[in-house]
């Protein structure tokens, strides 16, 4: 299912290759990838993070086509921090070569502690990213208003494990403590339900792909009162309202659930 992309020696397969733990130490960060690229489907994957004073550290779950200048790419980059601080994840979307669309939500939960579930559903009209089931983003599809969707290149999966201290925790102001090296984060249970590439060329475009059923076009009514929830309480950035970097509020932040 995986193959390593990153540092062999820093990549370990536990319970009879059914986990894996990456390793981050001052020699090397490590990962691991898909071996097809998949061009809609959903994704998910469960993960413990680095426990304790992670700070400086990112642990990453995306997808990306590889493609340089015009890359698609979906992101989840789990963001460490000092011991007793709340876990960050940050979540951002790249079509067609534009990214910078990054939002940061406090975890509710201590994501060392045990596993838990991380997924990405993208099918023609919506990439939602979910924690647990819970909705976290949701990005729409407004190529009707001119802004790019991911939909026409195919994107593997990918896991990592590296050293970021320059702007992962606080904006940089707190540095990665290697005393505390190695730093562990273990991933399992890696499912894809997808179009492979190379595979059939029909699969991308068939309706009667379950993740293009009418109950995947947009939220449930339970989803959305989870989404708003998460929003409201736990959301500590969003580019959406970052009147620094965007005087004028990009497009598709209007287009709502």
């Amino acid at each position: 299912m995986a193959t390593v992309t990153w540092s062999d020696s820093h990549i370990r397969q536990l319970d009879g290759g059914r986990a894996i733990q990456l390793v981050l130490d001052r020699n090397s960060g490590c990962g691991f990838a898909s071996k097809s690229k998949y061009l809609f489907g959903r994704v998910s994957m469960k993960i413990k993070l680095v426990p304790g004073d992670s700070a400086g550290t990112v642990t990453a779950f995306y997808m990306n086509s590889d493609t340089d200048t015009i890359r698609d790419e979906l992101d989840f980059e789990f963001l460490g921090n000092r011991t007793g601080q709340p876990y960050t994840v940050q979540t951002n979307v790249y079509a067609h070569g534009k990214g910078d669309r990054e939002q940061r939500v406090n975890l509710w939960f201590d994501p060392a502690a045990d596993f838990h579930t991380y997924s990405i559903m993208w099918n023609h009209g919506q990439v939602v990213f979910s924690v647990d089931d819970v909705p976290i983003r949701v990005y729409k599809n407004n190529e009707a208003k001119g802004i790019p969707f991911p939909k026409t290149q195919p994107m593997g999966v990918f896991s990592t494990l590296w050293e970021a201290d320059d702007w992962a925790t606080r904006g940089g102001l707190e540095k990665i403590n290697w005393s505390k090296a190695p730093f562990y984060a273990y991933y399992k249970d890696f499912d894809i339900e997808g179009c492979p590439v190379p595979g059939p060329s029909a699969c991308a475009t068939n309706a009667a792909n379950w993740w293009e059923g009418a109950s995947y076009k947009q939220l449930s009514a339970q989803q959305a009162t989870r989404y708003r929830w998460v929003r409201m309480n736990h959301m500590i950035y969003d580019y959406c309202t970052d009147k620094s970097r965007y005087p004028v509020t990009p497009p598709e932040c209007f287009a709502g659930i």
